[in-house]
Order: C-alpha cells, then sequence, then structure tokens
C-alpha cells in the first residue's frame, strides 16, 4: 500500500490563539540551568507538541526572545507559556505548596523506572536539569520522587531534549490514556 506524506495544510495544527484556548496536559516542566539554548528550544517544541501548561525556565536556563532558542523551538515560544524563575529549589516548594507533585528526571537512589511510573491525579511536574550536572542535588531531595529513564547501552545519558521527548510523549499518553 502506497503511503502520501500529508501536507502542513493538512495537519490541523492549531493557531497560537487556539493553542492557548486549548485544554492543557496537567504537565509542568521546569529546566534546572539547562546551558544549550538548541536544549531550550527543542523543550519548548516538545511542550508544544503535548500541550504542556506551563515551562519554568530557572537558574543559567537562558529565556526567549533568543534567536538559538527560536530556531529550535520553531514559534513554541509564542504558544507554549513560560515563566523565568531565579531558584529552583523555591519554585518546587512553592508549586508542591500548590498540591502539585514534583518529580525530578534522574538517575538516583530510588528512582522509579519511567516504565513503572503512573503519574497522580492532578498537576505532576518533571524537572530536568543541566547537561553536565544534572538536576541540583537539592532539588532532587526535595522532589516527590525520582523518575529514571530506562537505558540498557554503555553510556547511561541522554541529551536534555531527548529525555524532555521520551518523558513528556510516556506522560502525556498516560495521562490521556492514548
Amino acid at each position: 500500500m502506497k503511503k502520501r506524506k500529508l501536507l502542513n495544510s493538512e495537519l490541523d495544527r492549531k493557531s497560537i490563539s487556539e493553542f492557548h484556548q486549548a485544554e492543557k496536559t496537567p504537565l509542568i516542566v521546569i529546566l534546572d540551568n539547562v546551558r544549550s539554548l538548541n536544549n531550550i528550544g527543542s523543550v519548548f517544541r516538545t511542550s508544544d507538541a503535548f500541550l504542556i501548561k506551563k515551562i519554568y525556565l530557572c537558574g543559567i536556563t537562558a529565556c526567549p526572545p533568543h534567536k538559538d532558542i527560536r530556531k529550535t523551538a520553531l514559534g513554541a515560544t509564542e504558544s507554549v507559556h513560560w515563566e523565568y524563575r531565579e531558584k529552583t529549589i523555591e519554585l518546587v516548594k512553592e508549586l508542591q505548596a500548590e498540591g502539585t507533585k514534583v518529580y525530578a528526571i534522574e538517575q538516583a537512589e530510588g528512582a522509579e523506572m519511567l516504565n513503572d511510573f503512573q503519574p497522580e491525579p492532578g498537576i505532576n511536574a518533571v524537572v530536568f536539569g543541566n547537561e553536565v550536572k544534572g538536576v541540583q542535588q537539592e532539588v532532587v531531595s526535595a522532589s516527590d520522587g525520582v523518575i529514571e529513564i530506562p537505558q540498557l547501552g554503555s553510556k547511561h545519558s541522554l541529551n536534555i531534549s531527548v529525555s524532555a521527548g521520551v518523558v513528556l510523549w510516556d506522560l502525556f499518553s498516560k495521562i490521556k490514556k492514548i
């Protein structure tokens, strides 16, 4: 059977205002000291794809507008709500006080494998860390849990934008029961 690629006009893309009005997936993304502008833009683009509620950019994580973020975000900085916070730990505590469950995406003692993890009812937040140092230890310690992406190869390391894609798709599919 022949397969034909869809044209952009056939993709039923939302306008920016339609995106803003759409029901969001109850997931928040927290970027903890992510240094790569391309990674930041990629996370925005993935967050747009899964109708993520909000992105928090923390610490040294750069904020839009920036040409290198825009290059990989492809306009998602206009659709996805975002906010800058200086201290990730303060944000984590604030979200928890509001009833949000916060999970560090990290390799740590007692981590739950992503394939076994089930998101809590309500809003969940996931923290992705610096490309070299990962999520800050104080943030890992303060989190409601730690989620690890199972890896079987020799590196046991994924780029943050890849990690975000894997985790957000997995949680989106579990929440939406796809």
